[in-house]
């Protein structure tokens, strides 16, 4: 009869846990960031003119033809700096966050999933949002990509206009908690609950496709959920120019205000892309995650 591992010790295990959410966060960023730009753009124009992107090809054709190829990375630097503390927190704080609504118990409630999905997500968006405002400023500037200023030099212009507050490099905070919080609860929570009924099988390739799917699910109904969120952000974030009134202040508002000037379907713009991002984004993240982590803990 074979022996029982002893649990790794804490700090061990939560090193694992970094390790591997930060690595599966740097591949899922640097797949799929092209389809970010995208999103924001959409996100960010206003209206319906003749001028508006109208497809995901046609942003992706006048992006590139106005701006350089290296246009659909702009703002990429940000998240690269932020995924490795944002995945770390993400992942980290959602399998302590677990253990903690599971009250002691081994075996986590749906409830108690849903619960630590929300407070990693909540965590998160404290991490990362001073990266999100960076990244945005930079996507929504349609200057040509030569002459744009550096990420630093956003960062540190940011931080002249308002600080670490709420109009500076804290700009937009409540509308980027909505964001992931609402996201990460439907993730984790959703990816988690149904991977109990993924059919068993000894064919790894099964596996991967039955989790890539489960993990491409939940990003996906994730993504439709959270949006509205996402689009305030983006709309309270972007570039605006210099000395002009902010027309987009707090999460609520910029929701009620779009919903009024542009109507319903405008609290969706971007989904498209968002869905061709954060579908996949969601596979590639996770499965990423659980075999870095599986390897971490066979190796070490």
């Amino acid at each position: 009869m074979s022996e029982k591992k002893a649990p790794l010790p804490f700090w061990k295990d939560s090193m694992m846990q970094i390790a591997a959410g930060g690595t599966a966060g740097f591949v899922e960023i640097c797949i799929m960031h092209p389809l970010d730009v995208v999103k924001t753009r959409f996100q960010f124009q206003k209206g319906y003119s003749k001028s508006n992107y109208t497809s995901i090809l046609d942003c992706f054709q006048k992006t590139i033809r106005n701006e350089g190829f290296w246009a659909i990375y702009k703002g990429i630097l940000p998240p690269i700096l932020a995924e490795t503390p944002k995945r770390a927190t993400k992942f980290f704080t959602f399998e302590q966050y677990k253990k903690l609504f599971s009250f002691g118990s081994q075996v986590p409630t749906a409830h108690s999933l849903i619960l630590a999905g929300l407070f990693a997500g909540l965590t998160e968006a404290f991490v990362v949002n001073p990266f999100e405002v960076v990244k945005v400023r930079l996507q929504t500037d349609q200057q040509q990509f030569s002459k744009q200023k550096s990420s630093f030099e956003t960062a540190k212009m940011i931080y002249k206009e308002g600080g670490f507050g709420s109009n500076g490099l804290n700009r937009g905070l409540t509308s980027t908690l909505g964001r992931h919080g609402i996201w990460n609860m439907i993730y984790f929570g959703f990816y988690h609950n149904i991977k109990v009924y993924i059919p068993k099988s000894d064919s790894k390739l099964a596996d991967y496709g039955w989790r890539s799917l489960a993990g491409f699910t939940a990003g996906s109904i994730a993504s439709v959920i959270n949006i509205p969120w996402d689009v305030a952000k983006s709309r309270i974030q972007g570039y605006h120019p210099e000395n002009s009134p902010r027309k987009y202040n707090t999460c609520i508002q910029t929701i009620l205000l779009v919903h009024k000037e542009e109507g319903f379907k405008a609290l969706f713009k971007g989904l498209t892309p968002k869905l061709l991002r954060l579908g996949p984004g969601g596979a590639i993240m996770m499965i990423a995650y659980e075999e870095i982590y599986k390897l971490l803990k066979q190796k070490f």
